[in-house]
């Protein structure tokens, strides 16, 4: 569970080396708009690519199981205002993350 509390920090603060350091280097983000392959594709992505920046993740629930961890939340623009609802379901291998499946509605 750290580790996924631990992803949206990061994200959410831009740092960008602790996001890194948490994803196995074969990490794959599956989101409903596409499939992000590799640590470095996806760091490079929420660094310079993704559309909106200044956002934050509500995190509301965290489900634990021995499979990994899902996270339910919301994406909050930077008013506060809801963007979206999702869930993230966190798959982990010995060298961190290794897959995120982004459901959102």
């Amino acid at each position: 569970m750290h580790e996924a509390r631990e992803y949206y920090r990061a994200i959410d603060s831009h740092a960008y080396d602790d996001l890194s350091e948490l994803l196995d280097p074969a990490f794959v983000h599956y989101r409903p708009d596409r499939t992000i392959e590799g640590r470095e594709g996806f760091v490079e992505f929420m660094r310079e690519k993704r559309p909106m920046k200044d956002t934050s993740h509500e995190v509301r629930t965290v489900y634990e199981a021995d499979e990994g961890v899902a996270v339910r939340g919301r994406l909050l623009d930077s008013e506060g205002e809801a963007l979206f609802g999702f869930v993230d379901v966190f798959e982990f291998s010995t060298a961190g993350i290794a897959a995120i499946y982004t459901y959102s509605r």
